[in-house]
């Protein structure tokens, strides 16, 4: 089962988002991105975006994990 992305694949070729991270947390990645290189890559500032993007990601992994169990019965 794939999910299907929340932005289009040319808004994430825009962005240049790389392949191995066009998923599910795709649009948070490019907020991030941009925050990102509007800061200067200061670790103070963007917090809650990469703290959104860190939780998308980690749900992305459990609701993957929980598949593969129940793949596995």
């Amino acid at each position: 089962q794939t999910c299907a992305l929340p932005i289009s694949e040319k808004d994430l070729q825009n962005a240049r988002v790389p392949l191995q991270w066009r998923d599910g947390c795709a649009d948070i990645l490019i907020d991030l991105n941009k925050c990102r290189n509007d800061h200067g890559y200061l670790p103070s500032k963007c917090t809650e975006l990469r703290h959104a993007y860190e939780k998308c990601q980690y749900e992305d992994y459990e609701r993957r994990k929980k598949e593969y169990a129940e793949k596995q019965q």
